[in-house]
Protein backbone atom coordinates (compact mmCIF):
# COMPACT_ATOMS: atom_id res chain seq x y z
CA UNK A 1 0.00 0.00 0.00
CA UNK A 2 1.66 3.35 -0.90
CA UNK A 3 1.27 6.21 1.83
CA UNK A 4 1.41 10.10 2.08
CA UNK A 5 2.52 11.98 5.09
CA UNK A 6 0.15 15.15 5.12
CA UNK A 7 0.14 18.17 7.67
CA UNK A 8 -2.83 20.80 7.42
CA UNK A 9 -1.93 23.78 8.94
CA UNK A 10 -2.77 27.45 9.35
CA UNK A 11 0.02 29.64 7.48
CA UNK A 12 0.99 33.17 8.88
CA UNK A 13 0.40 35.82 5.79
CA UNK A 14 2.67 38.61 5.18
CA UNK A 15 4.02 41.19 6.47
CA UNK A 16 3.84 38.50 9.91
CA UNK A 17 5.63 36.15 8.48
CA UNK A 18 8.10 38.57 6.74
CA UNK A 19 8.88 39.82 10.26
CA UNK A 20 9.11 36.25 12.07
CA UNK A 21 11.56 35.57 9.31
CA UNK A 22 13.63 38.23 9.98
CA UNK A 23 13.92 37.15 13.99
CA UNK A 24 14.50 33.46 12.79
CA UNK A 25 17.41 34.54 10.49
CA UNK A 26 18.88 36.88 13.03
CA UNK A 27 18.92 33.96 16.28
CA UNK A 28 20.44 31.65 13.17
CA UNK A 29 17.70 28.91 12.87
CA UNK A 30 18.85 26.85 9.92
CA UNK A 31 15.27 25.70 8.90
CA UNK A 32 13.77 29.07 8.24
CA UNK A 33 13.84 28.66 4.70
CA UNK A 34 12.63 25.27 4.86
CA UNK A 35 9.82 26.26 7.23
CA UNK A 36 6.95 28.85 6.74
CA UNK A 37 5.72 30.74 9.90
CA UNK A 38 2.52 28.71 10.04
CA UNK A 39 0.20 27.15 13.22
CA UNK A 40 0.07 23.31 13.08
CA UNK A 41 -3.50 21.80 12.97
CA UNK A 42 -2.56 18.21 11.44
CA UNK A 43 0.89 17.10 12.66
CA UNK A 44 2.45 15.21 10.23
CA UNK A 45 -0.12 12.03 9.29
CA UNK A 46 0.30 8.82 7.49
CA UNK A 47 -2.52 8.03 5.20
CA UNK A 48 -3.17 5.39 2.40
CA UNK A 49 -2.31 7.15 -1.24
CA UNK A 50 -5.97 6.29 -2.26
CA UNK A 51 -7.30 8.28 0.34
CA UNK A 52 -5.87 11.51 -1.23
CA UNK A 53 -8.80 12.63 -3.31
CA UNK A 54 -11.49 11.89 -0.35
CA UNK A 55 -9.40 13.69 2.27
CA UNK A 56 -9.29 16.68 -0.32
CA UNK A 57 -12.86 16.45 -0.73
CA UNK A 58 -13.46 16.44 3.47
CA UNK A 59 -10.90 19.46 3.48
CA UNK A 60 -13.08 21.18 0.69
CA UNK A 61 -16.14 20.66 2.60
CA UNK A 62 -14.94 21.88 5.77
CA UNK A 63 -13.77 24.87 4.58
CA UNK A 64 -16.81 26.01 2.99
CA UNK A 65 -18.47 25.55 6.68
CA UNK A 66 -15.91 27.45 8.36
CA UNK A 67 -15.72 31.38 8.37
CA UNK A 68 -12.33 33.59 8.89
CA UNK A 69 -11.34 34.89 11.80
CA UNK A 70 -8.80 37.07 13.19
CA UNK A 71 -5.21 35.55 15.39
CA UNK A 72 -3.55 37.87 17.94
CA UNK A 73 0.32 36.33 18.34
CA UNK A 74 1.72 38.18 21.42
CA UNK A 75 4.81 36.97 23.26
CA UNK A 76 6.90 34.07 23.17
CA UNK A 77 6.76 31.06 25.73
CA UNK A 78 8.94 27.61 24.97
CA UNK A 79 7.82 23.93 25.16
CA UNK A 80 10.90 23.36 27.45
CA UNK A 81 11.76 20.50 29.19
CA UNK A 82 9.33 19.01 27.02
CA UNK A 83 10.45 19.50 23.81
CA UNK A 84 13.47 21.67 22.63
CA UNK A 85 11.07 24.29 20.88
CA UNK A 86 10.59 28.09 21.49
CA UNK A 87 7.27 29.70 19.61
CA UNK A 88 5.30 32.69 19.59
CA UNK A 89 2.18 32.89 21.58
CA UNK A 90 -1.34 32.49 19.94
CA UNK A 91 -3.33 34.97 22.37
CA UNK A 92 -6.97 35.69 19.93
CA UNK A 93 -8.16 33.03 17.78
CA UNK A 94 -7.15 30.46 20.03
CA UNK A 95 -10.62 29.11 20.54
CA UNK A 96 -10.98 29.18 16.55
CA UNK A 97 -8.06 27.52 15.92
CA UNK A 98 -9.55 24.60 18.16
CA UNK A 99 -12.33 23.93 16.28
CA UNK A 100 -10.60 24.22 12.84
CA UNK A 101 -8.39 21.18 14.10
CA UNK A 102 -10.69 19.23 15.83
CA UNK A 103 -12.78 19.64 12.73
CA UNK A 104 -9.57 18.40 10.54
CA UNK A 105 -9.00 15.48 12.86
CA UNK A 106 -12.06 14.31 12.10
CA UNK A 107 -13.38 11.22 8.73
CA UNK A 108 -9.90 10.29 6.91
CA UNK A 109 -7.90 12.40 9.08
CA UNK A 110 -9.05 11.03 12.12
CA UNK A 111 -5.85 10.67 15.00
CA UNK A 112 -5.18 11.27 18.16
CA UNK A 113 -2.55 13.95 19.06
CA UNK A 114 0.77 13.15 20.98
CA UNK A 115 0.24 16.32 23.20
CA UNK A 116 -2.63 18.09 23.49
CA UNK A 117 -3.50 20.97 21.23
CA UNK A 118 -1.80 24.02 21.93
CA UNK A 119 -1.99 26.89 18.77
CA UNK A 120 1.82 28.35 18.66
CA UNK A 121 4.21 29.93 16.09
CA UNK A 122 7.30 28.08 16.25
CA UNK A 123 10.54 29.94 15.89
CA UNK A 124 13.08 27.95 17.18
CA UNK A 125 13.26 24.01 17.30
CA UNK A 126 16.21 21.59 17.97
CA UNK A 127 18.77 23.99 18.80
CA UNK A 128 20.67 24.47 21.57
CA UNK A 129 19.52 26.28 24.81
CA UNK A 130 21.69 29.79 24.39
CA UNK A 131 20.22 30.07 20.97
CA UNK A 132 16.44 28.88 22.24
CA UNK A 133 17.03 31.25 25.24
CA UNK A 134 18.56 33.95 22.54
CA UNK A 135 14.81 33.52 20.83
CA UNK A 136 12.68 33.60 23.68
CA UNK A 137 14.26 37.03 24.69
CA UNK A 138 14.01 38.50 21.25
CA UNK A 139 10.19 37.70 20.59
CA UNK A 140 9.46 38.35 24.52
CA UNK A 141 7.64 41.30 22.88
CA UNK A 142 6.59 40.62 19.78
CA UNK A 143 3.15 41.28 18.62
CA UNK A 144 0.85 40.70 15.37
CA UNK A 145 -2.50 40.60 14.11
CA UNK A 146 -3.94 38.76 11.05
CA UNK A 147 -6.92 37.14 9.39
CA UNK A 148 -7.24 33.62 8.85
CA UNK A 149 -8.63 33.23 5.85
CA UNK A 150 -7.57 29.62 4.44
CA UNK A 151 -5.42 26.49 5.47
CA UNK A 152 -3.14 24.65 3.63
CA UNK A 153 -2.69 20.65 2.97
CA UNK A 154 0.69 19.63 2.90
CA UNK A 155 2.78 16.37 1.40
CA UNK A 156 6.29 15.58 2.90
CA UNK A 157 8.37 14.53 -0.44
CA UNK A 158 10.29 11.56 0.11
CA UNK A 159 13.46 13.59 0.47
CA UNK A 160 11.53 14.77 3.62
CA UNK A 161 10.59 18.20 2.23
CA UNK A 162 7.00 19.92 2.70
CA UNK A 163 5.27 21.12 -0.23
CA UNK A 164 2.20 23.01 -0.27
CA UNK A 165 -0.72 20.35 -1.97
CA UNK A 166 -3.67 22.27 -1.69
CA UNK A 167 -4.83 25.80 -0.22
CA UNK A 168 -8.88 25.69 1.31
CA UNK A 169 -10.24 29.15 1.11
CA UNK A 170 -12.57 29.52 4.55
CA UNK A 171 -16.45 30.44 3.64
CA UNK A 172 -16.97 34.18 4.70
CA UNK A 173 -16.45 36.89 6.95
CA UNK A 174 -16.76 36.10 10.69
CA UNK A 175 -19.44 34.92 12.54
CA UNK A 176 -20.64 37.62 14.51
Amino acid sequence: MDTLVLGVVVDVPEPVAGHLREHREAIGDPQVDLIPAHVTLLPPTAVAAEDLPRIERRLATLATRSHRFEVALEGSDSFRPTSPVVYVRVVDGVDQLDALQRAVRRGPLERELVFPFHPHVTVAHKLDDVVLDAALERLAAFQARFTVDSFLLYEQDSDGVWRPRRRFRLAGGPRS
